[in-house]
């Protein structure tokens, strides 16, 4: 019989930082008395922790508080300088950057076009973090891009130079890193969605679900057990090339041709499908939400043309299940945030019927740009696993 495992004093320690800091990211300011009723540890323990995680500048001081029994004691927070993280969300039309502090809050923003004098990423990267003025040094970039980097390669693929013109390099997340003086994270934008969703969203404690971004272009995150499944190629998810019924095929027009489940359910599509109902708009977006809108009011052609976008929305999303078997579906994007409840239902209630598993389908809760929700979730998540487990180096 094997005899028990005893923790090393080091890592004891390096166990309490850790539940003390989760603790103060959660509860935003702590006394000594919370933080030992929160975590278990003595006094003596929590007083010699709290002076060690001032010592290394991770937690600071937040003034006294006056107890119950009229007794006053220190309270404590995370030091919110200790990191800073940057978010991108990189497309063909522009460029938005967010950048929070080690608390998550934000502490810059800015927008810009995606091209300027010249289509270098470099060049274009290093304007945006000028832009959002960060007020000190960053300890990671993460940027959302349309596409996905092949493991293998470094290289981003499924999106062309034409979309993404100067990407199409190898190594592109170290050569980047190199380039900015920041470690540098390239994900494709759905997947951070997805996992923006799963931490405050609709998918919050589902370890299992699809998220579809449906909006100009289509594409799918892949949560499985928890985790991001990105695929051997890094091409998980990219679902507009699913062939369809009544699409024109790859073979038919070429690899980046308009072609399969974009042709079918894409914006563009969805737009020209609707005016054939009557349903003009501007934009896609505006046309969904002028049908989703005269449908509840009982006009029988918007309601017609509705069930015929969740008819084409349902075909593609029955393959995924079909798989999958997800226990979730999430809707996320322009196209499926226009149609709201009224289109959610009528998806919902065509993809049961197209298959045998009958996954739950939510809209979408996240506010704001949920990429770079994502992109700060992963940042942020990185960098506070690599600071508070080298709060007490090993030893």
């Amino acid at each position: 019989m094997s005899s028990p495992v005893r923790g090393t004093p080091s890592l004891m320690r390096a166990i309490n930082d850790r539940a003390t800091l989760r603790a103060l990211l959660e509860s935003g300011s702590l006394t000594r008395p919370q933080i030992v009723a929160l975590t278990g540890l003595s006094k003596p323990t929590a007083s010699q922790l709290l002076a060690r995680l001032q010592e290394i500048g991770l937690v600071i001081s937040d003034g006294i508080r006056s107890g119950r029994t009229g007794r006053s004691a220190e309270a404590y927070r995370i030091n919110p300088a200790a990191a800073q993280v940057a978010a991108m969300d990189v497309t063909p039309e522009r460029i938005e950057i967010q950048i929070a502090d080690l608390t998550g809050t934000v502490i810059g923003a800015a927008t810009l076009p995606a091209t300027g004098p010249t289509p270098d990423p470099v060049t274009r990267l290093r304007a945006a973090l000028a832009a959002a003025d960060p007020p000190g040094g960053l300890d990671r970039l993460v940027i959302g891009v349309q596409g996905a980097v092949n493991p293998a390669t470094g290289r981003l693929d499924y999106a062309t130079d034409e979309d993404m013109p100067g990407w199409q390099i190898p190594d592109l997340a170290p050569s980047l890193s190199q380039a900015l003086g920041v470690p540098v994270v390239v994900e494709n934008d759905v997947n951070l969605v997805a996992l923006a969703e799963q931490a405050h969203g609709a998918a919050a404690g589902s370890p299992d679900f699809v998220l579809l971004w449906a909006d100009e272009g289509l594409g799918a995150a892949l949560m499985l057990g928890g985790r991001l499944h990105r695929g051997a190629t890094g091409g998980s998810g990219e679902v507009g090339y699913l062939p369809a019924p009544g699409a024109p095929t790859a073979r038919e027009v070429g690899r980046f041709g308009h072609h399969g489940y974009q042709a079918l359910a894409g914006g563009p599509a969805i737009q020209e499908l609707l005016a054939g109902h009557g349903i003009t708009a501007p934009d896609f977006r505006q046309a969904v939400a002028n049908a989703a809108r005269r449908a509840v009011d009982g006009d029988p052609a918007a309601r017609t043309g509705l069930r015929e976008v969740a008819e084409r929305l349902a075909v593609g999303l029955a393959e995924i299940t079909a798989v999958l078997d997800p226990g979730l579906i999430v809707l996320a994007g322009g196209l499926a945030l226009a149609g709201g409840e009224v289109l959610r239902e009528l998806v919902e209630r065509e993809l049961h019927a197209l298959t045998i598993p009958r996954p739950p389908l939510r809209l979408s809760t996240v506010e704001g740009n949920p990429v770079l929700a994502g992109a700060l979730d992963l940042g942020l998540g990185q960098v506070r696993d690599e600071l508070f487990g080298a709060a007490i180096p090993a030893g």
